[in-house]
């Protein structure tokens, strides 16, 4: 098992973003944006070369990523649907990932076993995304879903907070 971790509010922001191990060594670098169709992040070595990356394949409620390992395709993540948890799959990798978006925990399976699993941890350094992979092969990829999560997460507390805005307004007028 590889554990990696990340800064919460860096994770699916427009910047570079470092992903460390557990001991705090830089592994990765996570770097691109989201909001258009067409958007993609991806994740290298450090050494510059490309080893998963998501690219945005339609943008609306039900928007849909495509994933790639290196540079060839692997699977489609899309949202199945919301009820008090989230439920994504991610085809071709017959992968299912859940999701608690007020807890922020997601956890990634295929089939009975556990792939990946994210949790928000606090430390006097900040908040962040603890990651942990069961191969680490599949850790870029994992990386890259959890991005992508975390995207829809943000989006959807946008979403709420403009209807708590509006309702405050109508009731306020």
């Amino acid at each position: 098992m590889a554990v990696y971790y990340i800064e919460q509010h860096l994770l699916s922001a427009r910047v570079r973003t470092v992903i460390k191990d557990c001991d705090g060594k830089p592994v990765f670098l996570l770097v691109g944006s989201w909001g258009t169709r067409g958007d993609s992040i991806s994740i290298y070595q450090l050494d510059g070369e490309v080893l998963a990356s998501a690219k945005q394949t339609a943008f609306s409620y039900k928007s849909r990523f495509d994933l790639y390992d290196r540079y060839e395709k692997v699977g489609s993540l899309s949202r199945l649907f919301s009820i008090s948890r989230d439920f994504y799959f991610i085809k071709k990798l017959h992968w299912l990932a859940t999701g608690d978006i007020k807890n922020q925990t997601y956890k990634i399976y295929h089939f009975n076993d556990k792939v990946m699993e994210m949790t928000k941890e606090t430390s006097y350094r900040g908040d962040f995304y603890r990651i942990d992979v069961s191969k680490k092969a599949n850790a870029p990829l994992c990386i890259c879903i959890a991005s992508v999560l975390d995207y829809w997460a943000r989006r959807e507390s946008k979403v709420d907070e403009l209807i708590t805005k509006k309702s405050v307004n109508l009731q306020l007028g």
